[in-house]
């Protein structure tokens, strides 16, 4: 047993956590599929599972290659179904790693309505700020927003994020309405203090052509945009957030956009993905199915 064959045996031991469990499954003998995972293992050179007499548990190099193992195994399905004449419908697990605001709000109703469209799909979400790294995190795909600079990753650019900034009309009325850039120095901001560093983000504006960045004082800051669309509608003060994350706000006249014509540049949402060459049927319903959704917004 070896080549994909080993890596089968491996990922259904990992699966399963025993030997004896994944053997029944594969119609094999335990013994056989243990003599496969240690000639792997000899192969890779590292250890891949840890073994006690009641089970056994992957070690960090096994973590890994489960995960890469799970994506290689799908696209091995996939391409088999194909060549057998038949298109894969859309199944299994889709592995996705979200941005936690826009997620929540514009992602989620979009992956509702694919879950009700394919119901052999199965959504694995993980809502984070933070870039997860594909490959290791055995992801599917992940949302980021802004430039991009990984160029290992296939991109698909499906809408835009406007940043918007506003205030609560009852701050307006006590600290007076900015009527143009430098009207800001006066008044009070409500900041985002970034997760990874603890510094706060700067807010851009486009004045006269140019972007400018402006690194203001502040009356208050928080770690999380919903909380501070919140905080901006009691009238604590000025903030920047991107426009998803006040619409319902501005809608209802809880806040109001400041300085419209100072917008900065949209940022681009993007799908990635590791690669297209072998795209799963569900992977590529999911990057048709935001392309569709958001189809004015790019």
């Amino acid at each position: 047993m070896a080549g994909a064959q080993a890596l089968i045996a491996f990922s259904e031991v990992a699966r399963r956590q025993s030997f004896a469990a994944a053997a029944r499954d594969m119609g094999q003998a335990p013994s056989t599929l243990a003599k496969a995972v240690a000639r792997l293992e000899a192969s890779l050179g590292v250890r891949l599972l840890h073994r006690t007499t009641r089970k056994v548990s992957l070690t960090d190099d096994g973590e890994r290659l489960f995960a890469r193992c799970q994506r290689v195994l799908s696209e091995l399905q996939e391409l088999q179904e194909e060549a057998d004449g038949r298109r894969a419908r859309p199944s299994g697990t889709l592995r996705l790693d979200l941005p936690i605001a826009f997620g929540r709000r514009k992602l989620l109703p979009v992956l509702a309505q694919l879950a009700e469209r394919h119901p052999g799909l199965v959504l694995d979400i993980q809502l984070s700020d933070a870039y997860a790294d594909l490959v290791q995190g055995g992801l599917d795909a992940s949302v980021r927003v802004g430039e991009l600079d990984d160029s290992s990753l296939v991109a698909r650019r499906f809408a835009k994020q406007s940043m918007i900034l506003c205030a609560a009309p009852s701050y307006l009325d006590r600290a007076g309405r900015p009527r143009r850039y430098e009207d800001l120095a006066r008044h009070r901001f409500i900041v985002y203090r970034q997760h990874s560093s603890g510094r706060n983000r700067p807010l851009q504006f486009r004045v006269n052509g140019e972007t400018r960045t402006l690194h203001p004082e502040h009356a208050l800051r928080i770690n999380d945009g919903e909380a501070m669309a919140r905080a901006a509608s009691l009238g604590l003060g000025l903030t920047q957030l991107p426009d998803y994350m006040v619409e319902d706000e501005l809608a209802s006249g809880a806040l109001v956009e400041l300085l419209p014509r100072l917008r900065p540049p949209d940022m681009p949402i993007h799908l990635l993905m590791p690669t297209q060459r072998l795209m799963p049927a569900r992977v590529r319903v999911l990057a048709d199915a935001l392309t569709e959704a958001f189809a004015a917004a790019r």
